[in-house]
């Protein structure tokens, strides 16, 4: 497994399923920042409906709706669909995403703890999606929204440490020194 960080904000994204486990999905990815989404769902409930807005197709994607995305998330379907997706998906140069179908996933979605832009990953490269929800409940209690704004002062200060001409190492090294200094992680 290869921990990677995407902006999604401009990369074309599909989406297919049903259910929760697709609303799900679509959360995941709007908290991520997705800026380009089309979601595909043969039967969307309405809460589905609401979430995806006119980004929805009532209808399962097909060759030429996966063209040309970067991901491909599928959710809430039956094996024989989403590999037909996965397969589409593929042939057009998309990573794909099946929730619980390990052998269809180029790639696994960690369990994350957001708190702003500081955003924490855990990932069991999907052999245990509980381990990895548990963990996330752990952190969740350990990191809490006071990071946003720790994140904050740590940027402004790093903005005028490179502004002031200081090198790497040492903007390291004040960064290492701030957060000691207000005993954040003590």
């Amino acid at each position: 497994m290869l921990p990677i960080t995407l902006d999604i904000s401009e990369a074309r994204i599909v989406l297919a399923g049903n259910g929760p486990a697709a609303l799900r999905r679509l959360r995941y990815l709007e908290a991520g920042g997705v800026g380009c989404l089309t979601v595909y769902s043969p039967h969307p409930d309405p809460e589905l409906k609401a979430a995806a807005g006119d980004r929805l197709r009532e209808h399962l994607p097909g060759d030429s709706d996966v063209n040309g995305a970067m991901l491909v998330f599928v959710a809430g379907l039956d094996y024989a669909p989403s590999e037909t997706i996965a397969i589409a998906a593929r042939r057009h140069g998309a990573l794909v995403n099946v929730e619980d179908v390990i052998d269809l996933c180029d790639f696994h979605t960690p369990a994350l703890v957001r708190r702003g832009d500081l955003v924490l990953s855990i990932s069991t490269g999907g052999k245990s999606p509980g381990l990895a929800r548990k963990m996330r409940a752990y952190l969740e209690d350990r990191i809490g929204p006071e990071w946003e704004e720790r994140l904050d002062i740590l940027a402004r200060e790093r903005a005028k440490w490179y502004a002031d001409g200081l090198a790497g190492s040492e903007v390291s090294k004040r960064t290492h020194d701030l957060i000691e200094r207000n005993g954040w992680l003590s």
